[in-house]
C-alpha cells in the first residue's frame, strides 16, 4: 500500500525514467544469461543520462548497480564530453574531391607548379591557398615544377603599371632550322597579350606596320595607356615611335643590354617558350601564326594571372563557387593537340 502511494505521488518524468531503465535492463540481461552481467559503454551512458531524471533516493531500488557505480559512469560521461584531445580543431581539412582534382591537374599538366594549379582551381571556383595545393602535391610525392622569379625594376613600373604597354622581339626556330621573328606587346595593367605577326625579315617598315595594326586593334582602350616601353633594338625607328606618340604615348627606352628593365615582356616570352614553343615543332610562318594566335586567345581569355588575383586578362570578376562537386561535370578542352588544357564546369 505504501509503495503504491509513493508511485502515485512521484512525478511523471521520474516514473517514465524508471520504466526506461527497466526496459533497457531486459536486453542487457538477455545478452548475459550464460555468464555475469556486463555493461557496455552504451548501457553505462544510458543509465547515467537517466539518473538525471530519477531522485537519488530511488537509485538503489531502480538501478541494477550501486549508486556509486552510477555516479562513476556519470563522471566518465561528463569527462568524455569535455575531452577534446581526440577531436580535430582549427581549419577544416580540404575535401577529398578537391585533392583529387588538384592531383589530376598536376598529372595532366606536368609543367604546372602549385601556384599555376591554384590559379586553375580558382578559375573553376575552388578558392584554396597555394600552400594547400603544395601540401597536396608534396603528400602525393609530386615534385614542384620549375619556377622563375618576378621582376625587380620597381621604381617606375610599379607606379605606372596601369598605363604601360611594353614591346619586344623574340625569335622562333623552325623544324628545318629557319629562324622566324615575332613582335609581342604586353599591357602591364591588364596583362593582356598581343602577338602581332611572324616574319623572316623583321625590317623597320614591318615593325611600323605592326605598330599601326596594334593601335587599330586597341581602339579606344589606347586612351588608358600613357607609356610605351621598349629596348634599343635597331628594328625600332622614329616612325615606329611616332605611331604611338600620335596617340599621346610617351616612348621610354630601356638601358643598353638591360633586359630586366623590360622584365614583363621578357617574362611573357619565357612563358610562351616554356608552355608552347619548347614542345612543338614549328614548320613555317603559317604554322607559327596559328600556334601563337591560339596561345594568345588562351592567355587572354582563360589563363589565370597571379597579379590579377588568378583572373585572366580579359576577365572582370571571380567565377561562382561550386559547392556540389559530385553533381558538377568537369569539362576539359584540349588546345593545340592537348599541349594546353582548359577546364570548366558544364552549365
Amino acid at each position: 500500500m505504501l509503495s503504491a502511494a509513493s508511485v502515485l505521488l512521484r512525478g511523471e518524468a521520474a516514473k517514465h525514467a524508471e520504466l526506461l531503465v527497466l526496459r533497457h535492463e531486459k536486453p542487457v540481461l538477455r545478452r548475459q544469461l550464460a555468464g555475469p552481467v556486463r555493461y557496455e559503454p552504451a548501457d553505462r551512458f544510458w543509465f547515467a543520462a537517466l539518473s538525471k531524471l530519477i531522485p537519488p533516493s530511488r537509485w538503489r531500488e531502480v538501478f541494477p548497480v550501486t549508486p556509486g557505480t552510477v555516479l562513476g559512469w556519470h563522471r566518465r560521461f561528463i569527462a568524455w564530453e569535455w575531452d577534446y584531445t581526440a577531436r580535430r580543431t582549427g581549419r577544416p581539412s580540404t575535401r577529398a574531391a578537391i585533392k583529387a582534382l588538384a592531383l589530376r591537374l598536376a598529372a595532366e599538366n606536368p609543367r604546372w607548379g602549385h601556384r599555376r594549379i591554384q590559379g586553375e582551381l580558382a578559375q573553376l571556383g575552388h578558392r584554396i591557398a597555394a600552400s594547400t595545393v603544395w601540401e597536396i602535391l608534396n603528400a602525393a610525392g609530386i615534385d614542384p615544377a620549375p619556377r622563375r622569379s618576378g621582376p625587380t625594376w620597381r621604381e617606375f613600373l610599379t607606379a605606372q603599371a596601369e598605363g604601360i604597354i611594353a614591346a619586344n622581339f623574340f625569335h622562333i626556330d623552325t623544324a628545318l632550322g629557319k629562324r622566324l621573328y615575332a613582335l609581342v606587346f604586353l599591357e602591364h595593367g591588364t596583362r593582356r597579350l598581343h602577338i602581332t605577326s611572324v616574319t623572316t625579315r623583321p625590317t623597320q617598315d614591318w615593325a611600323v606596320q605592326q605598330a599601326r595594326n596594334l593601335v587599330a586593334d586597341l581602339g579606344t582602350r589606347i586612351e588608358s595607356l600613357h607609356f610605351l616601353l621598349r629596348d634599343r633594338d635597331g628594328k625600332y625607328s622614329e616612325v615606329f615611335d611616332a605611331v604611338f606618340e600620335a596617340d599621346e604615348l610617351r616612348v621610354i627606352k630601356s638601358a643598353p643590354q638591360t633586359p630586366r628593365m623590360n622584365a614583363h615582356c621578357e617574362r611573357i616570352i619565357g612563358t610562351i617558350r616554356h608552355e608552347i614553343l619548347d614542345h612543338v615543332l614549328i614548320m613555317g610562318e603559317a604554322h607559327a601564326r596559328q600556334v601563337l594566335a591560339a596561345y594568345e586567345i588562351h592567355y587572354n581569355k582563360h589563363r589565370p594571372h597571379q597579379a590579377r588575383g588568378q583572373l585572366p586578362p580579359e576577365a572582370q570578376e571571380q567565377p561562382a563557387a561550386v559547392h556540389d562537386l559530385k553533381a558538377s561535370r568537369l569539362l576539359r578542352t584540349r588546345l593545340l593537340g592537348g599541349l594546353i588544357n582548359e577546364y570548366r564546369y558544364a552549365a
